[in-house]
């Protein structure tokens, strides 16, 4: 199963914008080591994590106002890189006493750094989440984990609806979800598998949201877009009335789950996520029990993953495929089509 390299040409979450402040905040993207911190105008600076005199991290140094002094001799470098102070020949900076600078954008509650081609960067827009400020819309906090295992064994399970009917038994489980038939639609940037799952109990997490009583149609919506973001669309509907996404009922529930996967090696990866409602938009009691019925099963699936991530890494014999695997394996052709088109 190939899971060799990386998408550089293209945005990835390195971290939440609250956990970013005036201090040195070191990270690793893509095997890259960095440091972030806010400047002084609120605006976020990314630099190669490594004093270019013998690579000591600069994270280990101090941020003096808008510059990092390394902790070794004190070279200093402003956001951009750039050394502007060498106290130990002063008027004699080193010319190739730079490091490199990262794009950074920030928005939805997240900053985004650009691990490829900067001059790339400007022209390349972040996902648009359409509804995102709409103040008929309520959303979560945002969410992050650390996960020990490959980024793509977390896109294959966000592309696999019917791991709920065993992982998730609290929270998204519910009766369907196991053997109901699925849909695959491919773009060319994206996956989606999905399935209507009709006049069924609403399972244990939605239920308390929902706006009507009785069975429903539920729709199962994953999805996964280049270069690892995956957005799961539930649809909630009284029974009979489901079908389709167009001419919902009023008192349909409709959830999107936005997931933002960050390889950091080829063991480790930042996940990160918020959810998106179409109703009791300024209801924080019911936003904050969604993000909490959320994390547990997201640490369900952590559990689950770095163990697939440790059975694969060091299988003693051979592994299989069932057809809930296709549309993973779909995405992971476009996710290596990606890396060898970069490479050229």
């Amino acid at each position: 199963m190939n899971s060799e390299g990386y998408i550089r040409n293209t945005w990835y979450v390195c971290a939440r914008s609250q956990d970013i402040s005036q201090a040195l905040t070191p990270c690793v993207i893509l095997e890259e080591k960095i440091v972030l911190f806010r400047r002084s105008d609120g605006t976020v600076a990314a630099l190669e994590d490594a004093c270019p005199h013998r690579k000591l991290p600069l994270s280990k140094g101090s941020l003096q106002g808008d510059t990092v002094v390394c902790g070794y001799h004190g070279l200093t470098f402003d956001g951009g890189g750039r050394c502007v102070a060498a106290p130990t020949q002063e008027g004699a900076i080193p010319r190739r006493a730079q490091v490199r600078s990262y794009p950074i954008e920030e928005r939805y509650g997240f900053a985004w750094i650009w691990m490829g081609a900067p001059e790339l960067a400007a022209a390349t827009p972040l996902i648009d989440i359409p509804e995102y400020d709409n103040p008929a819309w309520g959303r979560t906090e945002c969410g992050a984990l650390d996960i020990a295992c490959h980024y793509l064994w977390i896109t294959d399970n966000l592309l696999d609806p019917s791991h709920v009917a065993w992982v998730h038994l609290g929270s998204f489980a519910g009766a369907g979800t196991d053997n109901v038939a699925l849909e695959i639609t491919e773009e060319e940037e994206r996956v989606i598998v999905w399935r209507w799952i009709r006049d069924r109990p609403a399972p244990p997490y939605y239920a308390p949201f929902l706006a009507f009583d009785g069975p429903c149609d539920r729709k199962q919506h994953y999805e996964c877009r280049l270069p690892s973001i995956a957005i799961n669309k539930s649809i909630y509907t009284p029974a009979g009335t489901g079908g389709s996404d167009e001419g919902l009922p009023a008192t349909a529930f409709v959830n999107y789950s936005y997931n933002f996967m960050t390889p950091v090696d080829a063991d480790h990866s930042l996940y990160f996520w918020f959810q998106h409602r179409n109703q009791r938009p300024d209801d924080a009691e019911m936003s904050a029990s969604m993000f909490a019925g959320a994390t547990m099963a997201f640490n369900e699936d952590k559990d689950v993953l770095e163990d697939v991530h440790a059975g694969m890494k060091y299988a003693r014999s051979p592994y299989i495929n069932l057809g809930i695997d296709a549309a993973a394996m779909r995405f992971r052709k476009k996710v290596e089509c990606q890396i060898a088109a970069e490479l050229g």
